[in-house]
């Protein structure tokens, strides 16, 4: 899949039987549970929120059959069966046909925005201050990844997955940025939602095949039980966390990075926060 649907949203297949849909909205919802936001800056609970909403209406259509039947077929997941023209119409109903089409058309439509909203609402950059919780993790290339391992170097902290349009269009920059600030003191730590990967069929040789095609060399960090994911209460994809020197999470950024966001940032708190070269 290349954007977002009902069934990404969960985290599942087009091919999930309803027990797999059933259970991956059981643990999304858990995600957003109210008591995992009380200390969110206000615009990020917002996002938050609405996400909820976004997976309470995309399960409450794959939870019924027909109306799964209906999105499936509205997606190209499934072929509709036209029936056989029987005779030539008239113009009476050429014209409700041609209405019905419309109606049809905007109807896909609003299903295709919805299901883009990540993508299409824009971004939000949020201001806290509360300590990065620590995480070893496994390396993609190799080894592990201990977040307390780049104390004294701002961190970058990206969450992202092969799947997120957004995800693929910051890479570039996030790329960029290592290039440019990793010997002044930033290091960039990719987060692979490896847990949803799996749900979805791909490897983890999928998503190193995937990020050698964008030509990334910063560290990646496997969440292959979403423990991590879990620990920074991450909602929609991608989400940056930009870490000062000494632990502390200054800013979390929900939406498509660019240079310049990441640049500012890390000016900002290596001025702030006396971070050292890796």
């Amino acid at each position: 899949m290349t954007r977002q649907n009902y069934y990404s949203l969960l985290g599942v297949t087009p091919e999930a039987d309803q027990a797999d849909i059933d259970a991956a909205y059981e643990q999304q919802r858990q995600r957003y549970a109210p008591e995992r936001l009380g200390d969110l800056a206000d615009d990020l609970r917002a996002v938050a929120q609405e996400r909820l909403a976004e997976i309470e209406r995309a399960y409450a259509v794959l939870r019924d059959p027909e109306r799964r039947r209906q999105y499936d077929i509205s997606q190209g997941f499934i072929p509709s069966t036209p029936r056989p023209v029987r005779r030539e119409p008239g113009r009476r109903e050429l014209l409700s046909a041609f209405a019905f089409a419309f109606v049809a058309v905007a109807i896909v439509v609003a299903v295709w925005m919805f299901t883009n909203r990540e993508t299409l609402s824009g971004q939000a950059m949020g201001e806290v201050n509360r300590p990065a919780p620590s995480f070893t993790a496994p390396a993609l290339r190799g080894g592990t990844i201990d977040l307390t391992q780049y104390r004294g170097n701002v961190v970058v902290l990206n969450f992202w997955g092969t799947w997120c349009e957004p995800c693929k269009r910051e890479l570039p920059a996030l790329q960029r940025a290592y290039d440019e600030f990793a010997g002044q003191g930033l290091m960039i730590i990719g987060v692979n939602l490896t847990d949803d990967e799996r749900v979805q069929g791909r490897t983890v040789e999928d998503v190193a095949t995937f990020l050698n095609q964008y030509n990334v060399t910063y560290p990646i960090a496997l969440d292959v039980d979403g423990t991590i994911t879990e620990a920074y209460r991450v909602f929609p994809l991608p989400t940056s966390f930009f870490i000062t020197p000494d632990g502390q999470i200054r800013y979390v950024h929900i939406g498509e990075l660019t240079f310049d966001d990441i640049a500012v940032r890390f000016t900002e708190l290596r001025a702030s926060g006396g971070s050292q070269s890796r």
